[in-house]
């Protein structure tokens, strides 16, 4: 799965990685937002690695969680979804609105090798101080360069260079920020 080769989600061991992130999602969502440390606990289980000064807005919903790397000060607004069956790189400082979804998942064109059960992945990285929109989706295999904002509603199939302004759907550079 992580070298991006197919895979069958069915498999025992996977349903149980699963099983058990949905059993860490659950106790977070359901968490009180005083609880601010017993939250921290719960997102360093579940997420392979989590930066200083993150936060994650109830109610957040993955696949694995051990996948997902979060850089320090990560904000996620409420309704986020992550399908991490491949790695989920988010870099420092990066902002994602409400409603974002990051797919690493996909599955075959071909309706026979789709219908035997086979899934496929890609890494999505995404770059540091980056702005991304209420309600985007970005798709298996996309880099998103630094310093870039995405607008809401936008449908990120593509790699975006860092430093632009990029919407749309499918989603597309809009222009180039002037260099600092």
């Amino acid at each position: 799965m992580l070298a991006g080769e197919p895979y069958r989600a069915a498999d025992a061991e996977l349903r149980a990685a699963r099983l058990r992130a949905r059993q860490l999602c659950a106790t977070y969502n359901g968490s009180a937002p005083d609880q601010a440390a017993r939250r921290l606990e719960l997102l360093q289980e579940l997420l392979a690695a989590v930066g200083t000064g993150i936060e994650i807005e109830p109610p957040f919903a993955c696949d694995y969680g051990t996948n997902i790397r979060l850089g320090a000060g990560v904000f996620l607004n409420f309704g986020c979804v992550v399908l991490d069956c491949n790695r989920i790189e988010i870099g420092d400082q990066t902002l994602l609105g409400p409603g974002v979804h990051i797919y690493a998942a996909f599955h075959p064109t071909d309706p026979v090798e789709r219908s035997n059960g086979l899934e496929l992945s890609a890494p999505v990285t995404i770059g540091r101080n980056v702005w991304i929109g209420g309600h985007v989706v970005i798709g298996p295999g996309v880099q998103v360069g630094d310093d870039t904002t995405i607008g809401a509603g936008s449908v990120v199939m593509r790699s975006l260079p860092a430093r632009v302004v990029a919407a749309g759907n499918p989603c597309r550079v809009i222009r180039q920020l002037e260099k600092p």
